[in-house]
C-alpha cells in the first residue's frame, strides 16, 4: 500500500474513532489529562504500526487494548498508583463544587477506586457495552475471569455505595 494512502486512511480512522477512544481512555484512566495522554501515546504508536493494526479483526479492539496496555504501563513506571481523594486540603478553602454531585457522579469516583482491571472490565462491559469474550479478548484472560472480575467490581461498588448512603464517609 502506498504510504500516502496509509496515511489518509489512518487520518481517516482517527478522525471518526478519536471521540470514543478519548472517551474509553478517561474510563480507563480515571482522568482527562491521563487519558490525554494515554490516548495520544497510543496513536502515536497505532500511527507507526498502521499496516499491521489495520490487518487485525477489529481495529477498535486493538487499539482499545493498547489503551489499558499504556495505563497500566504508565502507573507501573511511576511505581504507584494514583489514588482519588475526597478533599484536597488547602490554606485558603474555598466552596467544594463537588456538593450537589449527581448518583452517576459518586458512582464513578467509587469506580476510581477499583483496582485496574476490575475497572478495565466493567467500563467494557457496561460503557462499550461488550461480551464475556470479547471483554477476555482484550484483557487477555478467559471469560471466567472477566465474570470475576466484574462480579468483585460490583460488590465492591455496592458495599462502598451503601456505606455512603449510611453517611459513614
Amino acid at each position: 500500500m502506498d504510504v500516502v494512502v496509509a496515511d489518509l486512511e489512518f487520518d481517516e480512522w482517527v478522525s471518526a474513532r478519536v471521540p470514543a477512544l478519548l472517551r474509553f481512555a478517561y474510563l480507563v484512566t480515571g482522568s482527562r489529562e491521563a487519558a490525554d495522554d494515554v490516548l495520544q501515546s497510543v496513536l502515536t504508536r497505532s500511527f507507526e504500526r498502521w499496516g499491521t493494526v489495520r490487518r487485525t479483526d477489529d481495529p477498535d479492539a486493538y487499539v482499545r487494548r493498547m489503551i489499558i496496555n499504556e495505563n497500566v504501563t504508565s502507573w507501573r513506571r511511576w511505581g504507584k498508583r494514583q489514588s482519588p481523594v475526597a478533599e484536597v486540603f488547602d490554606i485558603a478553602r474555598t466552596p467544594d463544587p463537588a456538593e450537589g454531585v449527581s448518583n452517576a457522579d459518586a458512582v464513578w469516583r467509587v469506580c476510581q477506586a477499583l483496582p485496574e482491571r476490575q475497572r478495565a472490565a466493567v467500563v467494557l462491559r457496561f460503557y462499550e457495552d461488550l461480551s464475556d469474550r470479547e471483554i477476555a479478548a482484550i484483557l487477555e484472560c478467559s471469560e471466567s475471569t472477566v465474570r470475576s472480575q466484574i462480579h468483585r467490581a460490583l460488590s465492591a461498588l455496592r458495599v462502598e455505595l451503601e456505606r455512603q448512603e449510611a453517611g459513614d464517609d
